[in-house]
This record gives structure tokens, sequence and C-alpha cells, in this order.
């Protein structure tokens, strides 16, 4: 016979009382018990809430202590500087951009995304740290309690200089490693994204080309009656192509004064062999005047006299 204490007190508790052989005997003669296998045993009386009990014990667990030694607090969320506003949309960007170069990775809702709520978490973290320190440390002013230590405070280190000086060295050679590795993380996302975009403009002018095809071909069986786009093609290359038209801000020509120095010193190119030796235009008068004394025609076109004739009119006033 065994008895279990259902509330755990002498004076008002009620006692259940049975024998386990005695129903595994009763159990196994009516065929319910198989060997190998356990009893359920009976429900037996739910426990019965004492309220006192319970403040008793809450009342036992707390410190009984001031708040200068247990320094609690409950207070709300600090304002969120701009700073971490700006971290946290970088956050955001960095995995939005992860999920659009990785395929493999199904893409998740900003809300439901497991990482990016760890990021968010610790951000609330941080903030209220921050706002129970600022509330903290008013309250202890308030107290007349000092929170910083004073200049002419000494005590006597644990560590030598020069153990300390070792802990330094190893400390700057993480921080060395941890921000070569950031690079060369910025880095490798970088080229993961050129070639994400180079991909794009790939498959985009693939897909232009795939159309100018089609297009080709229609107009071979009849089913288009013109090749106006091949125009729209041509000319959107050469916009694309087209040189030494740059434009400002506010879409105006822009002169590049390099280039009109160089031209006005150095021409602008062409054959220069030449170009001074007269042609049938220029002896007809159409072209630029002759220097004195050679042959050809004027500005006014009209021929040159005879040498005999030249020479009347010479002596003429002799």
């Amino acid at each position: 016979m065994t008895d279990f204490d259902v509330h755990g007190d002498d004076s008002d508790s009620s006692y259940v009382s049975y024998d386990e052989d005695d129903e595994l005997r009763e159990a196994l003669a009516k065929g319910l018990l198989k060997p190998g296998l356990n009893v359920i045993a009976k429900d037996r009386t739910e426990l019965v809430n004492n309220p006192a009990k319970l403040k008793s014990a809450l009342e036992s667990m707390i410190l009984k202590a001031p708040w200068v030694e247990r320094l609690d607090l409950v207070n709300e969320l600090a304002p969120i500087t701009p700073e971490l506003a700006i971290q946290i949309e970088k956050h955001e960007q960095k995995r939005e951009n992860q999920f659009k170069g990785n395929k493999k990775i199904p893409y998740v809702v900003p809300g439901q995304d497991a990482v990016l709520n760890d990021f968010k978490r610790e951000i609330l973290f941080h903030r209220q740290a921050q706002a129970a320190a600022v509330e903290g440390i008013k309250r202890l002013h308030d107290m007349g309690i000092v929170t910083k230590r004073p200049d002419d405070y000494f005590a006597e280190m644990a560590k030598t200089d020069e153990h300390m000086q070792r802990i330094r060295k190893v400390l700057l050679a993480k921080q060395e490693g941890i921000a070569k590795s950031e690079r060369t993380r910025q880095l490798r996302e970088q080229r993961r994204i050129g070639k994400l975009i180079q991909r794009q403009a790939t498959e985009k002018r693939d897909e232009e080309r795939r159309k100018m095809l089609d297009d080709i071909k229609k107009f071979r069986k009849g089913k288009l009656s013109n090749l106006d786009f091949l125009d729209d093609d041509e000319e959107g290359g050469k916009k694309n192509k087209k040189k030494g038209s740059t434009r400002g801000a506010a879409g105006k020509k822009q002169v590049n004064s390099k280039r009109v120095a160089k031209n006005s010193k150095f021409g602008f190119g062409g054959r220069k062999k030449g170009s001074k030796r007269n042609d049938k235009k220029s002896f007809l008068g159409d072209g630029p005047k002759r220097k004195a004394g050679g042959g050809g025609g004027g500005a006014g076109g009209n021929k040159r006299m005879g040498k005999s004739r030249r020479a009347q009119v010479k002596n003429r006033g002799k």
C-alpha cells in the first residue's frame, strides 16, 4: 500500500490510496494486460490551486535588497537613431540582392525573413539597453551616487603592461583580419552583382536580336510589308555610338575646349598634300583666288590678259 499526498499539506489535504499490484492482477484476469506492455494509470484527482502558497513561494524568491544593489529597470525603447535606420535599410537591401542573384534560394518576404528578424531584434535590444542606461544614470545622480571614476583614482593592475600589450596586439590583428575579410566579401559581392547586370544586358541584347531576326523572316514570308524595324535599330545604334555629343545636366550640348584648341592647331585631319593646288573650278574662278603672278581667273571670273596686251597696258603711261 502506497500513499500519495496530493496537496502537500497534512492539515487540509485528501489522500488517494490504491494497491497497484491488485489493479495489475485484475487487469490481467480481465485480459486487458498483455506481456511486455505498460498499463496507463487511472486519472488521479487534479491538483487544487493554492494562491497562498504560490504567493509565499514568490515572496521567498524575490531579493529583498535596495534598488541600488539590484539596478533593475522597466522602460520603453529609445528612439531609433539615423545610423541604425540606415543600417537596417542597408541590411534589407543586402538581403534583397542575395535573393535576386541566387536562384537556388526561394524569395522570402521581408516580414518573414528569419535573418532580417534576428537583426531587427538585436536593434531592439540595443535601443532598450540604451534607454535603460540613460534612465539608470539619471536615477543614480538623483540619489547622489557618483557614476564616473575620479581623476586621482589609483588602482593596482592585475595584469602587467607587457601582458596587456600582447593582448592589444592580438586584438588589433583580429580587427585587421575582420576588416580584410569584409573587404574581400564586398569585392566578391560587387563582382557577383556586376556579372548579374552583365548577364541581364546580354539577355536583353539577345532578345532584341532574336526579335529582329523573326521580323526579317516574317518580311521574307510576306507577313510584313516594310522594314521600318531596321531603321529603328540603326537610329538606336547611331545614338549609342555617337561621339563628342556630351550634354550637361540641363540637356544642353557642352563644348570641349581641349578639342577645339587641338582642332585649331592641327586641323581636322584628312589629306593635306596638294590641298593648295589649283583645279578646274579654281582656275575658272569658282574656287579661291590664286596668288599674284599665277594663272587662272580672279574673284570676278575674268580671264587673264595675254602677254602683249599686258605690255600695252603697262607702256600706256610712258
